[in-house]
């Protein structure tokens, strides 16, 4: 098991088909392990941390988005003191409106070529597919079809170099490299396999100047269903609010917004329609709150103690009851009103199992509920 490494799951108002998405520099980490070559590197998150210059390096942001070199979020030095400088400027910066905390510092490369592989999963094909071009150092979509080598792996199977070798003769490699590419492809497929990826990319996959594959560039990302498999794995994404990890670390998908309606719903599809309607009546929502499927009180009064930490004017609870049980949420709710002595409004909306029981529950101790979301929504909207 490989130490603790902190990663990001990526986030935002898409809680759908969530993955583990890593940086580049724990990328590298894995295909070091895997046996895939890449460059002498290491990593900083203070310009105290910057090793004696010896030789000509990149220095690279850590985010999770594409695009870093036309964003400035990549450059290069020749000298301590360009070094020491182009740590500091991009530790002290944001790139595409990311936070850089770390950089990659590495040596530079000698590049003759640069070439494109990955394996990602096709849903379509519920199967790995290898995608390579002879066109990299560019987005894949921007490469023309034609241009493209693409090959579904058959899973039972696995990869076999058969399928390395028709990629290699499509991209047109010389018989050494082709030992090496095929050599690399099968260390890909075993990182695809071992590490539960939905997707492993190199981009670019650069022959040097004397004739070696490196690759230059590591894209890992892992399904976030297979997480309890990958405990040296710790979370932290530096753009969280401190109440957005907080709220992870009880459980929650929950996202801080600007607007002054705190809301709790269940299941992402509900919680996002739900703010989208908000929106549509002039409201602005102060967070995104997932409540899950939930059977339990304590859950919906620690929900309520995380929004109201988020100070709305307003709170709106969208419940459609199906594991959810909505006479146990609304007992949380009132639960949560008696504890946090709650005097903004409570508007919420119970539809489901036990609806009737949870609405009588609801309106017996005084806050108002309604069987659909829109009158729900009109009347959070004017509350305030």
């Amino acid at each position: 098991m490989r130490v603790a490494k902190n990663v990001i799951i990526t986030s935002c108002y898409n809680w759908s088909g969530g993955v583990l998405n890593l940086y580049e520099y724990m990328g590298k980490d894995i295909f070091r392990e895997y046996g895939i070559p890449v460059p002498n590197g290491y990593v900083v998150s203070s310009p105290q941390d910057v090793k004696k210059f010896t030789n000509p390096v990149a220095v690279k942001s850590q985010i999770l988005l594409g695009g870093r070199g036309k964003a400035g979020g990549i450059k290069f030095a020749k000298t301590d003191e360009e070094l020491k400088n182009a740590v500091s400027t991009l530790l002290s910066t944001k790139v595409r409106n990311m936070t850089v905390t770390k950089v990659l510092i590495e040596d530079m490369l000698n590049i003759k070529h640069e070439y494109y592989v990955s394996i990602a999963l096709n849903r379509a094909a519920k199967s790995p597919m290898l995608i390579a071009s002879a066109m990299g150092g560019m987005e894949i979509e921007n490469v023309p079809d034609d241009k493209i080598f693409k090959r579904i792996i058959d899973p039972s199977l696995g990869y076999s170099d058969f399928i390395g070798r028709e990629a290699s003769q499509f991209m047109g490699l010389p018989p050494e490299l082709s030992k090496q590419f095929l050599d690399i492809l099968k260390k890909l497929y075993n990182v695809y396999r071992g590490e539960d990826c939905e997707l492993v990319e190199i981009n670019p996959l650069v022959e040097t100047g004397d004739g070696k594959l490196i690759a230059a560039d590591a894209k890992v990302v892992i399904d976030s269903d297979a997480i309890y498999r990958h405990r040296e794995f710790s979370i932290q994404d530096p753009e969280k609010t401190p109440l957005e990890l907080k709220a992870e670390g009880k459980g929650y998908a929950f996202v801080e917004l600007d607007g002054d309606i705190g809301v709790i719903a269940n299941g992402a599809g509900l919680t996002m329609a739900t703010l989208d309607a908000l929106l549509l009546h002039k409201g602005k929502p102060r967070n995104f709150l997932d409540l899950g499927g939930t059977d339990n009180v304590d859950i919906v009064i620690n929900a309520f103690d995380l929004v109201l930490e988020a100070k709305p004017k307003a709170i709106l609870v969208n419940i459609f009851g199906g594991v959810t049980k909505c006479d146990t949420v609304a007992q949380g709710i009132v639960e949560a009103k008696k504890k946090f002595d709650i005097k903004i409004p409570v508007v919420v909306r119970l539809s489901g199992v036990h609806e009737v029981e949870g609405r009588k529950i609801l309106q017996d101790n005084g806050i108002e509920a309604f069987s659909e979301m829109m009158p729900a929504i009109e009347r959070v909207t004017k509350v305030f």
